[in-house]
């Protein structure tokens, strides 16, 4: 009798051990099947043309397909919302843009950066401030003086009303200490459209990132004053920032990251972090960002989740000016 019990202890014990190895091993097996990454804009926009490059990369790291799928609508709530409702078992990623810190101002939905787990920052393109290629003024200081002694006389453009380009115009206002209203904003379909009625004289300025512009300005119809970030961009060396432009503060930048809904477990973050790092680092990936003009921005974690919570308040104070947020 004494044998069978200790026999059966043994057993019991092996048997034990081999489920906690049978259970290490199923969380390291992760990715065990395909991952779905979503996107949440449309194809053949710069969303969605980073996303796929990274699913792309991230199935030769990962060895799982890596199926890129564009959930639109709502400004962007649609796509924000299925990353942010999936379940937390890093088989449902997703590309967030910086319109996740205007949303929830705008009172389009309850998210906000809080309802992700942050991968990484991979991208963020500044705006810059642009006028026609004859306009008299040379700086944003001269810009800036010409709407304190005319308000209401110069229009600006180069997104819908309250979009990301519009709050960067609103914000150099406000740092200025000048009404946003001041420079009545004509709503376009976006940095093209914009720039399109800049260079043929329907408006004064356009605030986009220097990149959608670069066409324009290589064309000699568009000159860039200044750009609204840290320091200036590799590719435009010669277009000063805001800060040494006109002495502001003001930053604002179009970007996107990596994340997954809130909740990530450790196990997939562990192995996801660095496999993205590897992708990002990659020549292809290097190569297609500066290529398309994207500014290349390293942010993993808790880097990015500092990233975001900044973002939001800068956004949510301009909104507030503007009249926009709820």
């Amino acid at each position: 009798m004494l044998r069978r019990r200790t026999f059966g202890r043994v057993a019991g014990m092996v048997l034990g051990g081999f489920a906690l190895l049978a259970a290490g091993a199923a969380q390291a097996e992760w990715p065990e099947r395909p991952i779905t990454l979503i996107v949440p804009w449309g194809a053949g926009g710069g969303t969605d043309a980073t996303g796929r490059m990274i699913g792309s990369l991230l199935e030769k790291e990962l060895g799982q397909p890596v199926n890129v799928v564009n959930r639109t609508g709502g400004s962007g709530v649609v796509g924000h919302s299925a990353i942010a409702n999936a379940k937390p078992d890093g088989y449902t990623l997703g590309v967030i843009t910086v319109e996740v810190g205007m949303m929830h101002w705008a009172g389009l939905t309850d998210l906000d950066h809080m309802s992700y787990t942050p991968i990484a920052l991979y991208n963020a393109d500044p705006a810059g401030l642009q006028v026609r290629a004859d306009s008299p003024y040379q700086s944003a200081a001269e810009v800036i003086d010409a709407i304190k002694a005319n308000p209401g006389k110069y229009k600006g453009s180069g997104t819908g009303q309250g979009g990301i380009w519009h709050l960067a115009l609103a914000g150099m206002l406000n740092d200025a200490g000048i009404e946003p209203a001041a420079v009545p904003w004509v709503p376009s379909k976006g940095a093209a459209a914009g720039l399109q009625e800049l260079a043929a004289g329907g408006v004064d300025f356009v605030t986009c990132s220097v990149v959608e512009a670069a066409a324009l300005i290589d064309a000699g119809k568009v000159r860039s004053l200044a750009i609204m970030g840290d320091e200036r961009l590799g590719a435009f060396p010669d277009v000063p920032t805001l800060k040494e432009s006109a002495d502001l503060d003001w930053k604002l930048a179009a970007w996107r990251g990596l994340a997954g809904p809130k909740g990530l477990p450790e196990e997939v973050t562990g192995k996801l972090v660095p496999a993205f790092e590897k992708v990002w680092n990659s020549a292809e990936f290097q190569k297609f960002m500066e290529g398309r003009g994207f500014g290349l921005v390293w942010k993993p974690e808790a880097e990015f989740a500092t990233w975001m919570s900044e973002s939001d308040a800068g956004l949510g104070s301009v909104m507030k000016a503007v009249g926009l947020a709820k």
